[in-house]
């Protein structure tokens, strides 16, 4: 499997962003959800938290992940857990799966459809694939301060992105209510790119002479010069959604 920075970072990390898993795991129990209910996990990274919702809670999930080399990754994570991995772009699951009681959006690109970006929008696609009452997680990056230009620019490459009312806003306008919202500490952010960083830099140490070495040394500086100049303006939310 060539490597990659996400890959070897990912591979360090419990949770794929700026986000405690026990945080996940608290906002999962206050879904209240029966043992046996469909869950889908798009864009699951390394597949832990798929992996601690089907063994916690006892759902049955299916973690969504496009990238082959993450969903490897993901299926290693998951391994005995019961949750299934399945290789694919979200809609293409979205489109053949019934309406699922959760559906776990965290740090995703694209997670309803390619091309769609709009906040308001993804979260009427998702509701649609909503079982009655059915649950949104939904967690991502949300601007704590008006930022530059150039860091909305570089940031939004691939997302859209709001302040943390205005994800709840949003959800609201959807049809959704909103049962819960958490903000990650500044202690989180800095274990999470702390891990990252420290991973990719003992990858290195290891493989100096990896044709992938220059490619993930780049990464590494853009990722930790991108947060350590953007941490003033960008914050991570993880908001609980119910069908209203």
């Amino acid at each position: 499997m060539r490597a990659s920075f996400h890959l070897i970072a990912y591979r360090a990390l419990d949770v794929c962003n700026a986000l405690e898993m026990a945080t996940i795991e608290a906002a999962a129990a206050r879904a209240d959800l029966p043992a046996g209910a469909a869950a889908l996990d798009i864009g699951c990274g390394n597949g832990a938290v798929a992996a601690m919702l089907a063994r916690r809670f006892d759902l049955k999930v299916t973690a969504v992940e496009r990238d082959p080399a993450m969903a490897a990754l993901a299926r290693e994570r998951t391994a005995g857990s019961g949750a299934t991995v399945v290789e694919a772009g979200s809609a293409t699951v979205l489109a053949d799966l019934a309406p699922q009681d959760l559906i776990v959006v965290i740090g995703a690109t694209e997670a309803a459809a390619a091309g769609l970006r709009d906040p308001q929008a993804v979260f009427e696609r998702l509701r649609g694939h909503l079982a009655p009452g059915g649950r949104l997680l939904w967690g991502d990056l949300f601007w704590s301060a008006e930022p530059p230009a150039p860091l909305r620019m570089l940031v939004e490459t691939a997302n859209t992105y709001l302040t943390h009312e205005g994800w709840q806003a949003a959800a609201r306008a959807a049809g959704f209510a909103v049962v819960s919202a958490d903000v990650s500490s500044p202690e989180t952010w800095n274990r999470y790119t702390a891990a990252m960083d420290a991973a990719a830099h003992t990858w290195l140490a290891d493989h100096p002479d990896a044709p992938e070495a220059p490619a993930v040394r780049a990464s590494a500086v853009r990722v930790k010069t991108m947060f350590d100049f953007g941490r003033p303006y960008i914050g991570f939310g993880l908001y609980l959604l119910k069908t209203e």
